[in-house]
């Protein structure tokens, strides 16, 4: 091991006199090399960072709409039970025609309205996991 180290300090300590003995020139165009490689990594670094803060901030934005849609469905199930109760204790004053008519159309508003907001929770949810 000790001798593994010591061969790796020779070659880092030939590879420093190769830099002192070489022409000027020579450095400074190393120098700039190694100023333009390191101007090149915080670029990329800053361009990272701006979009790591772009993608959490979508991501908090696409959670909070998840959240929303989850309530508004949850309100709709409510409203869906609610109307159903109130529709069996008015089912005495109305026909049974009229009735159930008026239950296919509140139906199949609600669930057109249902499958909108499964989709729109579904694209949600591919965009919080693709995040």
């Amino acid at each position: 091991e000790v001798q593994k180290l010591n061969q790796q300090l020779e070659a880092k300590t030939k590879e420093i006199q190769q830099l002192i003995n070489q022409p000027p020139y020579e450095k400074e165009r190393e120098i700039l090399r190694l100023q333009k490689s390191l101007a090149e990594k915080e670029k990329a670094k800053a361009t990272s960072d701006v979009l790591c803060r772009s993608l959490t901030d979508e991501t908090h934005q696409l959670q909070r709409k998840l959240a929303s849609t989850a309530e508004m469905c949850q309100h709709l199930a409510k409203c869906l039970e609610e109307k159903q109760r109130k529709e069996k204790g008015d089912s005495d004053e109305q026909t049974p025609t009229d009735r159930s008519n008026e239950l296919l159309d509140n139906e199949a508003s609600l669930q057109a309205l249902i499958c909108k907001l499964q989709e729109e929770n579904r694209m949600l949810k591919q965009k919080v996991a693709h995040v």
